[in-house]
């Protein structure tokens, strides 16, 4: 029994010493996802503005980003760009990097969403004297947000478990003090079972807000 005492123990006393890395940690989460789905959103516009220079350096962008570890697009933008006279503290280098990286997973899913609304829809509302920036704005992007949300609420949730790795860039969000927390005490399970815990947690809640708002927009899943 001991051991299962001493676990519990070590649950209870580490769960509260956790609190201001998981802040830093919803920090970052919303932040990145935040300035993500802008970058999404105006990356995925550009490159469906049949402007061939436009399509071509979004596509630059994406395939970069898609194509390269997020933890080197991390070092590169905290490590690397000083080396070119650029400096960003440690958690502004941490949102734009998340940002970047979601922005181009997200410009994907509403590329997908905007195309899939039909092309007659916007001449209709072009006939009805709407200019292609009013078309857009009013008919097709309220409707390829509603259908962009459950392929949205994935990459959300990824994003969150992504922010963990900020912490290379010392950044003290609830993996890099659970790594502190195992150096100090080598209690690894305990530890690690509340770190866990806890984005298991942030992004269970995530999710239900998620479901609730495809609700609430009617969007039906299925399959």
């Amino acid at each position: 029994m001991d051991p299962i005492i001493d676990f519990f123990k070590t649950v209870v006393e580490f769960t509260p010493k956790f609190i201001p890395g998981v802040i830093t940690t919803l920090q970052l989460a919303f932040l990145s996802i935040l300035l993500g789905t802008v970058i999404g959103l105006l990356v995925a516009v550009l490159k469906l503005a049949k402007k061939k220079p436009l399509t071509f350096l979004m596509n630059i962008y994406i395939t970069i980003i898609r194509g390269t570890p997020l933890l080197l697009q991390l070092w590169f933008i905290f490590y690397g760009l000083p080396g070119m006279g650029i400096e960003i503290d440690r958690f502004p280098s941490a949102v734009i990097g998340l940002a970047l990286h979601n922005g181009a997973y997200i410009s994907e899913i509403f590329r997908g969403a905007i195309e899939s609304i039909h092309f007659g829809q916007r001449e209709a509302a072009r006939s009805l004297g709407m200019t292609r920036v009013q078309a857009l704005r009013r008919v097709v992007l309220p409707q390829a947000f509603r259908r962009s949300i459950p392929a949205l609420g994935n990459q959300f949730i990824i994003a969150v478990k992504d922010s963990s790795l900020a912490s290379v860039i010392t950044i003290t969000e609830t993996m890099l003090l659970a790594r502190q927390y195992v150096a100090a005490t080598f209690d690894v399970f305990p530890i690690f079972f509340v770190a866990g815990s806890y984005y298991l947690i942030i992004t269970m809640g995530l999710a239900n807000l998620l479901q609730r708002l495809e609700t609430k927009l009617k969007v039906g899943v299925r399959g």
